[in-house]
């Protein structure tokens, strides 16, 4: 009798963290370095050169075969690509 109630009880407790982990919501997918200078590549087809980040985006720096510096932003979350101001001539 005792075994058959420690069994429903630990049953019972194994559950639990199921129950609480489908309850948290999912962490947002973010870009990772690699991934947004390979988007920020191939947008402006070039050889990147640096990439830098802040809280939402990631700048990363592209030199072209003109030999122009394309400073291009990647944001984190949506992986969208869009060219900074300020481009740099070399």
């Amino acid at each position: 009798m005792k075994a058959l109630i420690f069994a429903i009880i630990f049953s019972g407790l194994c559950t639990v963290p199921v129950a609480f982990a489908q309850q948290v919501p999912p962490k947002e997918a973010s870009l990772s370095k690699s991934q947004a200078a390979e988007k920020a590549q191939k947008q402006v087809r070039g050889r990147v050169l640096k990439v830098e980040q802040d809280r939402d985006n990631y700048r990363v720096k592209v030199l072209k075969k003109s030999g122009r510096v394309v400073s291009v932003d990647v944001d984190k979350k949506s992986g969208r690509v869009k060219r900074s101001e300020k481009d740099e001539k070399h």
